[in-house]
């Protein structure tokens, strides 16, 4: 069962200048698993994600990632780790003074691909698995804001990640956009076994996508029972 382990952190603390930030907290994360991360500001979360992500190093306990271990891995080898995984960011952060094409195009040159025919294949694939093939060309102005997000997924597909970070995906986007944005990563998930962790406060969604989800709460983590109804009006107080 371990092998099958995307995330596996066990008794985790990360300290950031001597100041705990996360404390004792153990998370497993299966191959083709999908996860709410929920939490207030201050409550760990972003120190979790950045750990997962291996932009901070734990301080104790057991933490492994896609088969690295973060606390020992080399620096050379941080950038290995992170083409396991995509990014799906909440603001984006596409180059605005290039085309779609050429934003993904940056990012597979940037991870040592060369032979342009793959590079073709491969950008036109994630797009399509996007439905923006067609806006291919199309400058990100051009683009409305859940076009934009639907580019960032398909940035994150890039290297055929194990696993997924979106971090509030639909934080600005409306409704009905938002719920076109979780289709299309629960597609990825349930049909490409790709695991997803995504970091939300769309309670809205969470109720009609039900998954497992996790709280950080207090620098510890709370694996809330995915079997008995969540109360989601208690946690937007």
């Amino acid at each position: 069962m371990e092998n099958d382990l995307i995330v596996d952190f066990r008794h985790v603390s990360v300290f950031q200048e001597e100041t705990p930030v996360l404390t004792d907290v153990s998370l497993q994360i299966e191959q083709g698993e999908f996860i709410y991360l929920i939490g207030k500001v201050g409550s760990g979360k972003t120190t979790l994600i950045k750990t997962i992500h291996g932009e901070l190093r734990p301080s104790k306990g057991f933490a492994q990632v896609a088969g690295f271990r973060l606390d020992s891995i080399k620096t050379k080898d941080i950038a290995l780790l992170r083409r396991k995984m995509g990014v799906v960011f909440q603001d984006f952060q596409l180059l605005s003074d290039r085309s779609v094409y050429e934003n993904l195009k940056f990012v597979l040159k940037a991870t040592g691909w060369k032979d342009k025919i793959k590079i073709d294949a491969q950008i036109m694939s994630v797009l399509d698995k996007v439905e923006l093939k067609r806006k291919a060309e199309k400058m990100p102005y051009q683009l409305s804001g859940g076009e934009q997000q639907r580019v960032t997924i398909a940035r994150a597909l890039l290297n055929n990640p194990q696993l997924i970070i979106a971090d509030e995906p639909t934080g600005h986007l409306d409704p009905e956009t938002s719920d076109d944005i979780m289709k299309i990563l629960l597609e990825i998930n349930r049909h490409e076994g790709r695991s997803i962790i995504m970091a939300t406060h769309n309670y809205n969604l969470m109720k009609k996508y039900p998954n497992r989800t996790v709280k950080c709460e207090g620098g510890t983590l709370v694996d809330l029972n995915s079997d008995t109804e969540i109360d989601f009006d208690s946690m937007m107080d």
